[in-house]
């Protein structure tokens, strides 16, 4: 019978491959449909069995996100079928269900065509002992709100706490096959990574803490992406249906594969929460950073942290600033603007006598609060480059649309420090970077801008030289801290928020700079 399921899985991934080519990779985007590889579903399945060998009852295998059936299969091909006792698997797609249905018919498994996440959850008696899938990652935004609004009161009903309207859509599967699962059930999820680091993701970490007995959270390195289409950092969460007991340690491993993990570390459950990022705990050892501290001396301590601002049309409103005087537009109607930090190789901005960075090509940004008709009379160029953006519908972004007048832009400073917001961990460069600006330019949202706030901000009024010496302590803050912060996605991509580098250690800068901070340290604001 074996032999007979290898022949299904080939006809299997013919299927997957046909049903792929013909969807856009926007339209899969959209609905989170990315299929498992089939190495990686038996390398999950395997590690599954090692921890199932001790288990007296046969498997009654739920999979509510079945797509062609690739767990079902890599099920098939590990578990002897006398193992077996039942399978199901729900599938909303009914392309995909069907062909489920057509590959997998004679070998037991029953394909249900619906939306799992609001089916009736079946009796106590006929729930599920193991739960395994990898449902799909559809961002918030791609949900929309009556969906949300049907969504999350079942989850709130299970968990007992309020859900974050930003949790994506894999989160509410995990939640709601909750009440699927047969008391001490196992639950293997393939899930993207992110929800060991975000703010909506505390939702999932305190289930994962409190509500169930959480046995393993493998992270693979993101730079060895699980899906050739698409750029996620994939995590495999595996957990018993059952309250965990006091002294519970959870097995948190990064890197390699499953069962053979570059890094791993067991870490004590009343640890879990008060942890904030859960995808470094596989890398350290003791119960809590420093930074963790409630008196540890932050980056927020020295300063107010904010994102650059959003235009709501870069290529319409930032000019090459000769352009824009060719094009007859003035100075008082244009801001300085640094570029993209891939153009932009210096990392000490001066000012040429306008306040423009001083760079073979200077950026300046369109704004103003004065009303069309007096552009018209004052700058006729003007009016008639923001005419030619109303033809264009910039007028009618999501952004512009909020602002009076539409071209009338967020109010920055510019900052004299700013940090990269993005960037990949590569041999030859770092993810993040620090700029000296002393120019009047302001950034976009690709920079975070950081305002010395209190002792930092007594320090440098009293010398214009100790500029350089704040920016040289900031490019030397450890990589590790800065990474160990941020929230990393497929590919090695690595992302900082405000609330996260103000979250970094300031320990350094304080020591060398002498600064006398003897009270609880000043919070900065952040752009979330």
């Amino acid at each position: 019978m074996r032999s007979n399921i290898n022949q299904i899985e080939e006809q299997r991934r013919q299927e997957q491959n046909r049903l792929d080519a013909a969807r856009e990779q926007a339209q899969r985007n959209r609905l989170g449909q990315f299929a498992t590889p089939a190495a990686l579903a038996r390398e999950i399945v395997k590690h599954v069995q090692k921890i199932w060998n001790d288990e007296p009852e046969k498997i009654r295998f739920l999979d509510p996100a079945l797509g062609t059936g690739a767990f079902y299969s890599a099920l098939r091909q590990v578990f002897p079928a006398e193992s077996i006792e039942s399978a199901s698997g729900v599938e909303i797609d009914g392309s995909f269900a069907q062909t489920a249905r057509r590959l997998w018919r004679k070998t037991g498994l029953k394909v249900i065509e619906d939306d799992f996440l609001l089916l009736p959850p079946p009796p106590c008696h006929q729930r599920f002992n193991l739960v395994i899938a990898n449902p799909p990652y559809v961002r918030h935004h791609h949900l929309g709100p009556e969906q949300k609004a049907r969504l999350k009161p079942i989850s709130q009903k299970i968990l007992g706490t309020n859900i974050n309207g930003l949790m994506g859509l894999y989160c509410y599967f995990m939640i709601i096959a909750h009440h699927w699962m047969s008391h001490n059930a196992l639950g293997v999820w393939l899930v993207p990574s992110e929800f060991m680091d975000v703010n909506y993701g505390l939702v999932l970490k305190k289930y994962l803490s409190e509500k169930v007995t959480l046995l393993q959270v493998h992270r693979y390195d993101p730079d060895d992406l699980q899906f050739d289409d698409a750029l996620v950092s994939s995590a495999v969460v595996i957990f018993r249906n059952r309250a965990p007991e006091e002294n519970h340690r959870a097995l948190f491993s990064f890197g390699g594969s499953l069962p053979d993990p570059k890094h791993h570390n067991r870490v004590d459950l009343a640890d879990l929460g008060q942890e904030r990022k859960w995808s470094k705990l596989s890398l350290i050892t003791g119960k809590t950073r420093a930074s963790d501290s409630p008196q540890a001396v932050t980056m927020a301590s020295l300063f107010t942290i904010r994102r650059g601002i959003a235009t709501g049309g870069n290529s319409f409103f930032i000019l090459p600033l000769h352009q824009a005087k060719e094009l007859g537009i003035g100075l008082r109607f244009l801001r300085p603007t640094l570029p993209s930090p891939r153009f932009l190789p210096e990392t000490v901005i001066e000012p040429d006598e306008n306040g423009f960075p001083c760079l073979e090509k200077p950026l300046a940004l369109i704004d103003s609060d004065l009303p069309e008709d007096q552009i018209r009379d004052i700058c006729p160029p003007l009016w008639k480059y923001l005419q030619s953006g109303i033809a264009l519908g910039i007028n009618r972004t999501y952004l512009t649309q909020r602002r009076h007048p539409w071209y009338h832009q967020e109010q920055r400073e510019p900052a004299l420090f700013l940090c990269t917001y993005m960037g990949r961990s590569l041999s030859n460069s770092k993810p993040f970077r620090f700029i000296l600006n002393r120019s009047r330019a302001i950034a976009t949202n690709v920079y975070l801008l950081l305002y010395p706030i209190g002792p930092l901000q007594s320090y440098l009024n009293h010398d214009r030289g100790r500029q350089e010496i704040v920016w040289h302590l900031l490019e030397e803050i450890k990589l590790e801290a800065l990474m160990g912060e941020a929230r990393v996605y497929g590919g090695g991509l690595f992302k900082l928020e405000p609330a996260e580098l103000g979250r970094v250690s300031a320990d350094s800068l304080v020591k060398a700079l002498k600064l006398d901070i003897r009270r609880p340290p000043v919070q900065g604001v952040f752009d979330f």
